[in-house]
């Protein structure tokens, strides 16, 4: 079983954090809609206002409000899957850990679909399966999967999973929230947490059917979603998502200077990140010398995301938030200290 090692661990103490794909500090509008609420958290969260929100999020992706179900982060949805009877769940790696460990949990056997590099070739469906995982954009790698390669892969499973976690501040036109109207069997579970930078606060959703929302939803506890989850949401469709055009073309330029600057210490990117953060193997070190090299960057502050909890990667393979320049410029100088010190 994988464990659930992020790099929130090592980014605790960090003070340049690449390890976990969050945005550093929440938008200003966004923490004083918060502030406004604390003042109302004495009553229970508003029946009212959990389906006004969800009209939001549905209007939003262009789809009826029943095909929305609010959860808390894209980890619940996860954690709702096994309600859905899937028996032979088949998940693509390297990936996001959490489908594994929700399924092995139960002890159900997940099979593994590993991609090699540049990780973004065709694969097919191992038979028998009934449910197929996917990230889009995928965590680690970066792949930016083409709609209709997913698509047809709903041809052979019962449920085809997608983890859209990141999708918002990439390209909304690679989503497949708009085609869960068409497919019974499409699941897009959504985040909040990683471009708005409230990681802490624990709010996303999935998009399917109304039947399968249905089972999912099966049992779940009474208020699943509190005040400020409520007011998050609202806030991020009504001001948020305004912003993301900028946000988009700011991101590509970041990743592209970043890549740059890592490629001068021999960070070479593994495949074509269209996301948040890039894949990077590790010059000519072994796994073990990269992985000293990792852990003596924390001790100078720089924390970076171990990958060798990802099937089909190792220590000498990296994953790293796009950061400002300033911060890689930090992470290179400390680099070439590190390792020339090894070489002297």
């Amino acid at each position: 079983m994988l464990s659930r090692i992020h790099g929130d661990s090592d980014a605790e103490n960090a003070d340049i954090d690449f390890a976990v794909n969050v945005t550093s500090t929440p938008p200003v509008w966004l923490t004083d809609t918060l502030a406004h609420h604390l003042a109302h958290l004495a009553a229970y969260p508003s029946a009212k206002e959990h389906k006004a929100v969800t009209k939001l999020v549905a209007d939003y992706h262009q789809i009826p409000p029943s095909h929305v179900l609010l959860t808390a982060g894209a980890a619940e949805g996860f954690a709702l899957l096994p309600k859905l009877g899937i028996s032979k769940p088949v998940v693509v790696h390297p990936g996001f850990s959490e489908p594994d460990d929700v399924f092995t949990e139960l002890r159900i056997a997940v099979e593994r679909v590993v991609l090699t590099a540049p990780f973004s070739g065709d694969f097919v469906v191992p038979l028998g399966a009934d449910a197929l995982i996917i990230g889009n954009p995928t965590n680690p790698t970066g792949v930016l999967w083409p709609k209709q390669t997913l698509l047809e892969k709903l041809s052979s499973v019962r449920y085809l999973v997608v983890d859209e976690a990141f999708m918002d501040v990439v390209d909304e036109e690679y989503s497949l929230a708009i085609h869960i109207k068409q497919h019974p069997g499409l699941i897009v579970l959504r985040s909040l947490t990683k471009t708005w930078g409230i990681a802490g606060l624990r709010i996303g959703y999935v998009l399917a059917q109304p039947k399968v929302l249905a089972q999912l939803a099966l049992a779940r506890s009474h208020w699943p979603i509190g005040t400020l989850q409520l007011a998050a949401t609202r806030a991020v469709f009504e001001q948020g998502v305004t912003q993301l055009p900028r946000m988009r073309t700011q991101l590509v330029a970041q990743r592209k200077a970043m890549l740059e600057a890592l490629n001068t210490i021999n960070l070479q990117p593994v495949g074509d990140s269209q996301a948040p953060f890039v894949l990077v193997k590790v010059g000519e070190y072994s796994p073990t010398q990269a992985e000293a090299i990792r852990q003596e960057l924390l001790s100078r502050g720089i924390a970076i995301r171990r990958c060798d909890t990802f099937p089909g990667l190792g220590w000498n393979y990296w994953r790293l938030a796009v950061r400002e320049l300033t911060q890689v410029h930090a992470l290179v100088a400390e680099f070439i200290k590190i390792t020339q010190g090894e070489n002297s």
